[in-house]
């Protein structure tokens, strides 16, 4: 599926993998977030970390009605204020899809999956 974008030129279709790539690639950018987790359910209570190459796939779009909602699955650091970290996730996301591709967001969604420790590695 796509999201549709109109501009005086005309009519643009961006995926909605690109869109979960950029998020997640920005949301990296964010200070105490250790990475995006799998989107699949909890197993055994522990978090699947996703490595770099797999940032999209902590990220879910839903495009309805023309609104685009974001879903994003996260690990956060241990020691850091799980509240300002999604806030500073979600104001960085925002910012740089609107930045790059043009796209206003409905809403974007935080889901913490887990706390890393440096431990945990």
């Amino acid at each position: 599926m796509t999201v549709e974008l109109s501009t005086p030129l005309g009519k643009v279709n961006v995926a909605e993998e690109v869109i979960a790539r950029i998020a997640g690639g920005a949301a990296m950018e964010v200070f105490g977030l250790v990475g995006m987790a799998s989107r699949k359910a909890l197993k055994d209570g522990i978090a699947e970390l996703l490595g770099r190459d797999n940032l999209s796939k902590g990220v879910v779009v839903h495009n309805q009605n023309g609104e685009v909602v974001l879903d994003m699955h996260i690990i956060v650091s241990y020691g850091v204020k799980i509240s300002e970290v999604a806030g500073n996730v979600q104001r960085r996301v925002r910012y740089t899809l609107e930045q790059l591709v043009g796209v206003d967001l409905a809403a974007i969604n935080i889901y913490v999956q887990g706390v890393r420790t440096d431990r945990d590695t």
